[in-house]
């Protein structure tokens, strides 16, 4: 049965003989509040009684604080480890004790004062408490001139909560907690030991079932699949990129050059290939942050990497909201990961997951008997389709705890944005359900009100508190406003994921070339609401897997024919308006679908088909980069306009970019495998226009088919302009066309 009593303070309390109740819970690790019973007690006669509780070992002794005089020897008991002896009131001592093999000299755990503040717990139990990852879980200190670690979870409906790990044995007789009431917060501060040591709480629940967790707040973790949480260096992290952080609000906003590399840390390269370990941060920064460089990226996006136990979920089942997966190395060198991107010019993204958990025993789910964390009717906490458990956001602390978790890795890791994975699985209550399996709203409807709160909450806290920090969604219905401000009834992310275009893009560009012309307005649609949200381009790790072909699998045609797709296909993205997503891989035109069990395939580069593709990307980067009119107004309508939208006859597509000084740039596609010469196209400019860009360049594998680096403008009206360019448009093809002396050129 257990014992839980108040938290009344120990210097006012006179020490009755101990009641055997107490004595056989804490013998059988059901004691709720050990520290009414072990520590310093007040007696009545002025004295000070100590009671120790370590079983196995065979004898206690009191030592001073500051020295090794001896206080006195303590006596056994009756129980066997419980020793008690007696010391002078106010008197600082240390317990020396005494094991079979080996002898301890350590402060006593239970003769420390109440540890956390009560602004803290006000914080935490309002849903608040901006700085989680410093206030609960495990913290490295010094107390009282003691170095030792603080450790605190939330298990407010727990009837027991002790603290395991190497330092006691595992063993959950030797550090019980206490609870600070009404917070639900268990605290114990454990002397003697520091980073690197593993633990978990072990906890008897709501229902008297006994549970071992790790730690919702670890900093740290070991790699899986082993599942402990590790005490984390508390040494200030080492930063060099003043000069980033200082310039990131103008390199992130919607005027900006934004092109992003997505990557999947196990699995861009590994040591001797497929079958051989996986990059850890150090090799990461040596390796891939000098070829994003080179390829002319502006951004990596980390596919998850919070502590996740399933390899095969990629990390989009996380169970540690605050902790670098261990299998990558520490958090500091994922820290100086980040710094060495910034200090050579790239931002980094990090995917986040606050729509779901993992249903792992040592993980969130019924934390402490009950539904903590996640909702407790399955028709609401629980996602049928990954087997994993739904945040009720709803609740003050969970709500909470992911905003905590959030700005833990923008401020604590100096990263430039997340994006919010799965974002329609929040916002819908009958998200891929059948009817009679959901639960309405308040209101009757199918809106999750919570979890909208919750995101308009995220997005303001963020904007607010992290400067020039992103925020993106990965949505995929007709939400409206993701993008626009909370003030005006929006969801207030930076960007959204286009996910219709991505549909849309690669349906038709995966059509046989004589049937496209049927399908014309799949290039057109997005358009029609290109610049309703602020929008990046994905071509994601989503498209690449469970059967769906890589990206050149995609494509219809003999070998020259896919290349040349492809080409045109990463072309037209490019000259699109949006910010830009490429998966890793895509731009080696890989031939097998992404696996996260191997590596990339990088000996495709040794054919010349592969290079080019390779190549055209980085060119692609670059362009977009120098041409103010390919990224100034992605997200304005202004910046784009139509010149030939219905040429479904030929598959060509022409259209103008604007800049903001008001210069333009023309591109041109044809989504045939047949050249199209004396193709006019109107132009508002006489004189000569360079071809900037052409899909078909021998560099990329083409057949070089354009038009000799550029052209002279002819005085023949088309399309609304006094003037026209007579284009040769290559086959499956895409051109770009800047009039002489213009910005990119």
């Amino acid at each position: 049965m257990s014992t839980r009593t108040s938290n009344s303070t120990r210097d006012t309390r006179s020490a009755p003989t101990i009641d055997p109740a107490d004595l056989v819970a804490l013998s059988q690790a059901t004691h709720g509040d050990p520290f009414s019973v072990l520590g310093p007690h007040a007696r009545a006669n002025g004295g000070v009684e100590v009671r120790v509780y370590v079983p196995g070992a065979s004898a206690v002794s009191l030592l001073a604080r500051e020295s090794d005089r001896l206080l006195g020897a303590c006596e056994s008991t009756s129980l066997d480890g419980l020793f008690v002896g007696q010391l002078e009131p106010g008197a600082p001592y240390r317990l020396q004790i005494c094991w079979p093999h080996h002898e301890q000299v350590v402060a006593d755990a239970y003769a420390f004062p109440l540890l956390l503040g009560e602004t803290d717990l006000y914080l935490i139990g309002e849903g608040s408490h901006r700085q989680l990852g410093g206030c609960l879980g495990a913290q490295a200190m010094c107390l009282e001139g003691v170095d030792g670690v603080r450790f605190a979870v939330w298990a407010p409906n727990a009837q027991r909560v002790a603290v395991v790990g190497d330092f006691n044995g595992w063993d959950t007789r030797r550090h019980g907690m206490r609870c600070r009431f009404p917070a639900g917060v268990w605290e114990i501060f454990v002397p003697g030991i520091g980073p690197g040591e593993r633990y978990k709480f072990a906890l008897i629940d709501v229902n008297g079932e006994h549970l071992l967790k790790a730690d919702p707040v670890a900093l740290s973790t070991e790699p899986p699949p082993l599942t402990a949480s590790v005490v984390a260096d508390a040494a200030p992290l080492t930063w060099h990129d003043e000069a980033w952080m200082a310039s990131r609000h103008d390199r992130q906003g919607a005027s900006a050059p934004i092109s992003i590399y997505e990557v999947h840390a196990g699995s861009w390269r590994k040591h001797g290939g497929d079958d051989g370990a996986i990059y850890r941060w150090q090799e990461l920064a040596e390796a891939l942050i000098p070829y994003v460089v080179e390829m002319g990226f502006t951004h990596i996006e980390l596919m998850p990497i919070m502590e996740y136990p399933f390899g095969g979920s990629w990390g989009y089942q996380p169970l540690s909201l605050f902790a670098p997966s261990g299998r990558f190395g520490s958090p500091a060198a994922f820290a100086a990961f980040i710094d060495a991107c910034h200090v050579a010019g790239i931002g980094v993204i990090l995917d986040w997951v606050p729509g779901h958990f993992p249903s792992d025993s040592h993980g969130l789910a019924r934390f402490d008997g009950t539904a903590l964390y996640e909702y407790a009717h399955p028709f609401e906490g629980y996602h049928q389709d990954w087997n994993t458990y739904i945040y009720n956001l709803g609740r003050r602390e969970v709500h909470g705890f992911m905003l905590a978790s959030a700005l833990h890795w923008l401020r604590h890791f100096h990263l430039d944005g997340l994006r919010v994975d799965a974002v329609a699985s929040m916002l819908y209550r009958n998200y891929s359900r059948q009817e009679g399996e959901w639960i309405p709203n308040r209101y009757g409807g199918t809106e999750n009100l919570e979890a909208v709160a919750f995101l308009q909450h995220l997005n303001e806290v963020v904007h607010d508190e992290v400067p020039g920090a992103m925020v993106i969604a990965e949505e995929s219905t007709a939400w409206p406003g993701v993008t626009a401000p909370v003030s005006s009834n929006g969801l207030g992310f930076s960007y959204k994921w286009n996910m219709g275009w991505m549909h849309d893009s690669l349906d038709y560009i995966g059509r046989d070339p004589l049937y496209r012309g049927h399908h014309h307005d799949q290039l057109t649609f997005g358009l029609i609401y290109a610049f309703d949200e602020r929008f990046v381009l994905p071509i994601s790790h989503d498209e690449v897997v469970h059967g769906k072909g890589s990206l050149l699998e995609k494509m219809p045609g003999d070998i020259w024919q896919r290349f040349a797709n492809l080409r045109a296909y990463l072309g037209f993205m490019w000259l699109h308006p949006g910010k830009k997503l490429l998966f890793m891989g895509c731009e080696l035109a890989q031939w097998r679908e992404w696996s996260h069990d191997r590596e990339l395939d990088w000996e495709l580069l040794q054919q010349p088909e592969h290079a080019g593709i390779r190549t055209l990307v980085g060119d692609l980067n670059s362009l977009y980069r120098e041409c103010p009119a390919l990224h100034e107004r992605d997200c304005e309508s202004d910046g784009f306009s139509w010149i030939i939208g219905d040429d479904r006859h030929n598959s060509v597509y022409a259209w103008w970019r604007h800049a903001a000084d008001g210069g333009r740039v023309l591109a041109v596609a044809n989504l045939t495998p047949r050249t199209l010469e004396g193709y006019r196209i109107g132009v508002p400019l006489p004189g000569r226009w360079q071809e900037r860009f052409n899909t078909d360049a021998v560099r990329y594998g083409g057949s070089n088919v354009g038009n000799g680096g550029g052209l002279e403008s002819e005085r023949v009206a088309a399309h609304g302009e006094a003037q026209s360019l007579v284009v040769t448009l290559p086959p499956l093809g895409v051109v770009l066309l800047l009039p002489a002396g213009a910005a990119g050129e």
